[in-house]
């Protein structure tokens, strides 16, 4: 069953990524990010094994506003837009427009 799930999530529910700028804590009835920046960001999710999927975010410092801005939240969201994960950390950044910032998800069904 651990592996159905794990498969479900990383195939068909983790559909995009977001980066932003808040730095609030997650609240459970919260569906979006506190600040989102609308930069592009790159998304892949694999499974590194039965019940684990690593969901990897790659954004270039030249994309819009990035390289002026301090990141402190990513999110991970469906098809849908529905938020499914928001983490928020310390903020990294300002970037230069030849960085590249790369966030890692792990998440494990048990």
């Amino acid at each position: 069953m651990k592996e159905l799930i794990a498969t479900h999530i990383q195939g068909t529910l983790v559909n995009n990524g977001k980066i932003g700028v808040g730095g609030n804590s997650t609240y459970p009835t919260q569906t979006a990010l506190d600040v989102d920046l609308g930069t592009s960001v790159t998304m892949t999710a694999t499974k590194s094994g039965e019940n684990v999927i690593e969901v990897h975010l790659s954004i270039s410092g030249n994309a819009a506003s990035m390289s002026s801005s301090v990141i402190r939240e990513a999110g991970i969201f469906d098809s849908s837009g529905n938020l499914l994960i928001r983490h928020n950390f310390d903020g990294l950044g300002p970037f230069s427009t030849t960085d590249v910032l790369e966030l890692f998800f792990i998440m494990e069904v048990e």
